[in-house]
């Protein structure tokens, strides 16, 4: 795999303060550890409740709740961003 990848990035609806939407707060913090790597992405909706899928040459390398994901930051502490990273660096 090259070293900076192209990733599509894949994010459902979920409920907070009793409204379900997509939001992309949780994702901040994986978008500026992708960005901090090098790697391209494009934001995805999908309407898979809470889930979040990181895709490279057209897999899913990696998928998680989105709440598992912190809420804003840079992903640099984050151990669910840290693995989303290593996880498209490590994708075939």
């Amino acid at each position: 795999m090259p070293k900076l990848a192209r990733v599509t990035l894949r994010y459902g609806p979920y409920e907070s303060s009793g409204l379900v939407q997509h939001r992309t707060f949780r994702l901040q913090g994986l978008q500026a550890a992708l960005r901090a790597r090098g790697h391209q992405f494009a934001l995805e909706e999908m309407n898979e409740w809470g889930t979040v899928e990181l895709i490279v040459n057209g897999h899913v390398v990696f998928s998680c709740d989105i709440k598992q994901l912190e809420f804003g930051g840079d992903g640099k502490l984050d151990p669910v961003c840290i693995e989303a990273v290593n996880a498209v660096e490590n994708a075939y």
